[in-house]
């Protein structure tokens, strides 16, 4: 496309991510930076804010479609375009016209880049006619032809967001999908987002007419019934033809349920896309027009900044995000979801050694791709540093936009994905009457002994301590690893002061799908000189794991490395690999009708079975 048609590559890229109104290519982009305001100082969320603001002024929609016009007509005609006398036609136009040869243009390249047949030279026979129509307005002058000059490429429409709810990601993509201020009334725009559903955008507003599809019908369902003109409509038929004319019958009408949605996940759903109800079909042999798929018009590109602790509140946002796509779908079947990563880390909070503990996807992205090492990776220090630098006097009002193009560059670029399995955790308390409660992590789950202890279990402890050592008695039961994929149940009965799980892998070699468990486990000595204790570190590869104390003492659970998602009080876990939410739902739907069937049948059998979180980088991961 882009030999017969030149320019159409920069043409889709500045159209999508200007959101630019054009109806052969209706496709739209958008960048959100999501940065934690409690894992990030003032200083660089400020510093993020002024420079994507700054973006944002230096260009306008005008702008952008004069740049897409202007390097059209360069690809097209070369040395004979004159790019002076075109850029003072186009500035000294109305927008409205402006926007129609925009339009001209884009028709005009989009055209011939589908046409199987397309000539590269009756293209630029088109562009040529666009080109002196425009230049007829401007006065003819003595000014010399210019060589071909670069046209700029815009800025991407990129927002900062402070995360401060836990469900602000769903809210902005769905925003994103159907802005309020564009189909509703002022007075809808102060619906509250707290309970904001996806049946609250289809039909609640009655305003919106775009979202409203139900239709008041006036069909009895009795052929008698039809006005004179339908039925001269109808060309005459045979009298088999009436025999098989379509009969109604009593019946129940069944309320699809949640579950039978399901297939709808990967294919998409019938809504926009299909504005024209169909038509009953009242002569056999003629199918009712069925409502195409809808299309992935809109792509977002997730881009979060923080540690590692910034991706754990990632998983758990996505999790929640394909739980209620599974419940009623939305914004599967029309968004493009796309995940980025830049890694920042504060200097004064935290030593280089604990930079690199916080920062393990980071470190793990750039050994396997050596791209993301030298552009992403170096951003750690950088971004805090230039956050802090002074600005220049000579400056006022002028950001070196360094960050905003090194975030443009990595979206753009950035198209091989890296995937990482989120694993669920259900975590029982001490307290019977306390609910279990489940979460997901995505590189790191950390126990440790609680220290607090009621003062008539101190006595105790103290003995049992004195005689066991330091630590609790726990009890592991977990599927090994082994090369086969066999499942091999195994459990062990040790003393220990806690434990680490790790899900990233310390080199790209290894198995990025399976936990690294750490357990430091307490080895009673008896020696000569008395009884004595050491630490032993007990190591294990698995990814399902139950870990329980069999003495009653609680401990303490940590997702993450966030001490905001700490649990205490614990005297159980289970860990396995989270799974897709919508194979969980067919699964269980698969069960209703085959009790006693434990493999994967039907349609469960070619659904995602692991809820797996991609992360984009330049060359994925090179063996």
């Amino acid at each position: 496309m882009e030999r017969t048609a030149p320019g159409m590559l920069y043409q889709r890229m500045v159209i999508s991510e200007q959101s630019l109104k054009s109806d052969p290519y209706p496709y739209q982009e958008k960048i959100f930076i999501f940065a934690d305001p409690e894992l990030l100082s003032e200083a660089i969320c400020n510093a993020l804010v002024t420079d994507t603001e700054a973006a944002q002024v230096s260009q306008s929609p005008r702008a952008c479609m004069s740049y897409v016009i202007i390097h059209a007509m360069q690809a097209a005609l070369g040395e004979d375009c004159d790019i002076s006398s075109l850029k003072a036609s186009l500035q000294d136009m109305a927008t409205s016209d402006v926007e129609h040869w925009f339009r001209q243009v884009v028709a005009a390249v989009e055209c011939a880049g589908n046409e199987a047949s397309a000539d590269r030279g009756r293209h630029a026979e088109r562009l040529e006619k666009i080109y002196h129509t425009v230049l007829s307005s401007l006065q003819a002058g003595d000014a010399p032809v210019e060589g071909l000059q670069g046209t700029p490429l815009p800025n991407p429409n990129i927002s900062f967001h402070l995360w401060t709810e836990d469900d602000q990601l769903w809210k902005e993509l769905v925003l994103f999908i159907r802005p309020l201020s564009q189909s509703c009334e002022p007075d809808c725009l102060s619906q509250d987002l707290d309970n904001f559903e996806i049946q609250d955008i289809i039909s609640d507003c009655e305003c919106c007419e775009q979202t409203r599809f139900s239709v008041l019908s006036t069909d009895s369902g009795i052929e008698r019934d039809l006005p004179v003109a339908a039925e001269e409509s109808y060309a005459p038929c045979s009298a088999e033809t009436e025999q098989s004319r379509l009969h109604r019958k009593g019946g129940i009408k069944k309320k699809p349920s949640p579950l039978e949605s399901v297939a709808f996940l990967q294919a998409g759903c019938n809504g926009p896309g299909a504005k024209s109800p169909a038509k009953l079909q009242r002569r056999p042999g003629i199918p009712p027009e069925a409502a195409g798929p809808l299309q992935r018009l809109h792509t977002a590109r997730i881009v979060l900044l923080g540690d590692d602790r910034i991706l754990g509140r990632l998983a758990q946002a996505y999790h929640s995000l394909r739980k209620r796509e599974t419940r009623r779908v939305f914004l599967t079947p029309r968004l493009n979801l796309q995940f980025y990563y830049i890694p920042v880390v504060t200097p004064q909070d935290h030593a280089a050694t604990d930079q690199e503990e916080l920062c393990e996807v980071a470190g793990y992205l750039g050994r396997a791709d050596p791209w993301y090492k030298s552009n992403i990776n170096t951003l750690c220090h950088m971004i805090p540093k230039l956050a802090t630098m002074p600005s220049s006097p000579s400056k006022h009002f002028v950001t070196d936009l360094f960050i905003t193009d090194v975030i443009a560059y990595y979206v753009r670029m950035g198209i091989q994905p890296v995937c990482f399995q989120v694993y669920a955790v259900k975590i029982f308390f001490n307290d019977p009457a306390q609910e279990p409660a489940e979460d997901v992590f995505l590189t790191e789950m950390r126990t440790q002994v609680q220290e607090s202890i009621p003062y008539r279990e101190l006595s105790m402890t103290k003995k049992k301590t004195t005689l066991d050592g330091p630590g609790i008695d726990l009890t592991v039961t977990y599927r090994k690893v082994v090369v086969s994929n066999r499942a091999k149940e195994l459990a062990m009965s040790l003393r220990s002061t806690g434990l680490v799980m790790k899900a990233i892998p310390a080199n790209e070699a290894e198995d990025l799908m399976c936990l690294n468990v750490n357990i430091t486990e307490i080895v009673r000595i008896n020696n000569l000189s008395g009884r004595s204790f050491s630490a032993v570190a007990n190591k294990l590869k698995t990814r399902n794991i139950k870990i329980r104390s069999t003495e009653q003492r609680p401990f303490t659970v940590c997702l993450d490395k966030d001490s905001r998602r700490a649990y205490r009080n614990v005297i159980s876990v289970e860990v396995s690999p989270c799974l897709e939410p919508s194979y969980c739902l067919q699964k269980t739907r698969t069960m209703k009708f085959n009790l006693h069937e434990t493999e994967d049948v039907g349609l469960v059998k070619y659904m995602p079975k692991s809820l797996l979180l991609p992360i984009n980088t330049f060359a994925g991961v090179i063996q």
